[in-house]
């Protein structure tokens, strides 16, 4: 049976026009490193002045190498870790300025996914338990109604009812990600920050739960900020993207246009390196590579942060920091002065 064919119960959605279900308004976090018991501190600048929005039934795809700070994003938008400044809204509401009693409600509408399916999984615990164990804590269905609950989650991913009874463990990762896909749509979520949800599965197994997000997101029309470092699985599920370097978001566009015309030299080199499907093309493309590692976010440079990588970085790039503006069409942003000047990709046209 299709999962479009297997409806869940759920409150009705945010209306559109309500704005954005999920918001970060220029946020910071700073984390310190600390040297020893009787040393010093350090600031690591994991999130600089970032600004997203997640509309109600989007998929916002932030894509970007690891450390630049997407994890970290995804938790501030949900709560989990408060901003250094800044502040973070789901329906409205600064989540930061909530007590644990107020925001224990928003957490039935907001839930995370993580890159370790294994990890997030109390071994112990049955798969029943497992997915039980929201329902019993926020209360948000009888008692009686549990197991057909847990019943309905387990058909929605594709999981047989034999799994009940089951540990984690006795299942392969493809499996133990589909019982952590159950238990965050337990509460029937509005908004689900999925953390790098594929990056540990074999090839094979990413594609058939990609499609399980994209048919649940389809059904459900749940609000998605999709993580990954993987361009080609983000192009599939975003409606829009974000790309994020050394704490800041560099680009934002719809998928379609970042995919085809990338306005910052940072998103032109990740799509570079996407393989194509046509050895031919794959022979003739133009690869672009970043010299050396992204610096240290302790020792973030001045100006532009990724001019020391840049090949196109001229003078002003050094000492101005470019701001995050429109260039192009509606709803495409870049933090780059030379945006305008950004040459087409090649073979852009073999990523779709």
């Amino acid at each position: 049976m299709a999962v479009t064919d297997r409806p869940l119960d759920r409150r009705p959605p945010v209306e559109a026009a309500a704005g954005p279900l999920a918001e970060a308004v220029d946020v910071h976090k700073v984390f310190l490193r600390r040297h020893g018991l009787m040393g010093g501190a350090t600031p690591i600048y994991a999130v600089s002045g970032v600004n997203l929005t997640v509309g109600v039934g989007e998929v916002l795809g932030l894509v970007g190498e690891s450390g630049c700070g997407k994890s970290t994003v995804g938790r501030l938008m949900l709560g989990l870790l408060r901003p250094t400044s800044g502040a973070v809204f789901f329906e409205g509401r600064n989540v930061n300025n909530l007590s644990p009693g107020q925001l224990k409600p928003l957490r039935r509408d907001m839930q995370i996914i993580f890159q370790d399916p294994l990890a997030s999984l109390n071994p112990f615990m049955s798969v029943e338990e497992i997915i039980v164990e929201p329902l019993r804590i926020h209360r948000a269905t009888p008692r009686h109604q549990w197991q057909v609950r847990v019943r309905q989650l387990l058909d929605l991913v594709g999981l047989p009812v034999s799994a009940l009874r089951r540990k984690p463990t006795e299942f392969s990762g493809g499996q133990q990600q589909r019982i952590g896909i159950a238990r965050a749509l337990a509460l029937e979520p509005r908004f689900i920050v999925a953390d790098e949800a594929l990056s540990a599965l074999d090839v094979s197994i990413q594609a058939q739960i990609l499609n399980l997000f994209m048919a649940i997101q389809k059904e459900l029309g749940i609000s998605y900020l999709f993580i990954s470092h993987n361009l080609v699985v983000v192009r599939h599920i975003s409606h829009r993207i974000a790309v994020m370097y050394l704490g800041k978001v560099v680009e934002t566009a719809p998928a379609a246009e970042l995919y085809l015309s990338p306005k910052h030299p940072y998103t032109l080199a990740l799509l570079s390196a996407v393989p194509l499907p046509s050895p031919e093309a794959e022979r003739r493309r133009r690869r672009i590579p970043l010299a050396g590692d992204p610096p240290d976010p302790s020792r973030v440079p001045g100006g532009c942060p990724f001019h020391p990588r840049c090949w196109m970085a001229i003078d002003r790039c050094a000492v101005e920091v470019p701001e995050l503006r429109q260039v192009g069409s509606e709803g495409h942003y870049s933090a780059c002065h030379l945006a305008e000047q950004t040459p087409p990709i090649d073979g852009a046209s073999a990523t779709q």
